[in-house]
């Protein structure tokens, strides 16, 4: 697919922000490159009035110098909340590069989400931040899956950078995400991973918008064995799957040593620990509703 790329200024490259893990979000980039078919980020077309399919525009910005940078001391900064920061498109404009140059020494607290290995260009700057986080998206150990659903870099290259990153001394978290139902062997992601990272996140895959009718399409032509149990889940609304995953992981994790919980922040544990486990389902409406008899965990 052809990338139509566009450079565009911004008063500020921080932007304040509601998610729970930040105070800032941070998009170097708007749009990604890697177009992949469930991504949630597509949503942002409404605010941008782009036209194009996602996947196939990149604007990217250009911000003010960040003056006093010793402002953000403490404050929480998520990289990539909604692009990569680290698609193909950084290697010919360094736009997180010049953001972590322009932050270091500010004392800023980072956390950087990304499906690429190119962030081990800058493995040194990221390491100057303290406690600085990387977390890698990995939803599944098949290549053939991964090639079919986004244009990132291979599994293996995921895995291999984040190992190079924790041995590195950089906090690194396993986002799988989104967890697609009879694909995703979460078990073996978390073995594969577990003494690669700090935490792994778990969260359910949510279909919505105009990316739904794309990701069932794909399920009926690819895995009609489980098209059945994707109408149950998407278009009746049941969620035993959900249930009876949590409760397998429960046990998965029991076995192997492993904390098994809901919203935690390795920062409070030593490095070399064990990864924690974090179930992340339906996490927006947990955080609404904690109390409720079903909540899960």
């Amino acid at each position: 697919m052809h990338t139509t790329i566009r450079e565009t200024n911004v008063k500020s490259i921080l932007t304040k922000s509601n998610l729970p893990v930040a105070d800032y979000s941070v998009n170097p980039y708007i749009g990604c490159e890697h177009g992949y078919k469930y991504c949630y980020a597509s949503f942002m077309k409404r605010f941008t009035n782009h036209k194009e399919p996602w996947g196939s525009f990149v604007d990217v910005k250009t911000w003010p110098e960040i003056k006093h940078p010793e402002r953000y001391k403490g404050k929480k900064l998520f990289i990539g909340s909604v692009t990569d920061p680290y698609q193909p498109i950084e290697e010919r404009y360094g736009r997180t590069r010049k953001l972590l140059q322009e932050l270091q020494g500010s004392g800023a607290l980072k956390s950087i989400a990304t499906k690429s290995d190119l962030i081990l260009r800058d493995m040194d700057l990221i390491a100057s931040f303290p406690n600085a986080r990387v977390s890698f998206s990995i939803n599944t150990l098949d290549e053939t899956f991964t090639e079919e659903m986004d244009g990132s870099v291979s599994i293996a290259r995921k895995i291999k950078a984040m190992s190079l990153l924790h041995e590195a001394g950089i906090r690194t978290t396993c986002f799988s995400s989104p967890i697609f139902p009879g694909i995703t062997d979460c078990k073996a992601i978390i073995r594969e991973c577990r003494d690669k990272c700090n935490l792994v996140w778990l969260e359910n895959l949510n279909l919505r918008g105009e990316y739904k009718p794309v990701i069932l399409d794909y399920i009926q032509r690819n895995y009609p064995s489980l098209s059945s149990l994707y109408d149950e889940i998407y278009r009746e609304g049941k969620r035993d799957y959900w249930f009876t995953l949590n409760e397998e992981l429960k046990d998965f994790c029991k076995e192997e040593a492993l904390d098994y919980i809901r919203d935690d922040d390795s920062m409070t544990r030593p490095f070399d620990s064990a990864p924690i486990i974090v179930n992340y389902f339906f996490h927006e409406e947990v955080k609404r509703n904690a109390t409720k008899e079903n909540t899960i965990c």
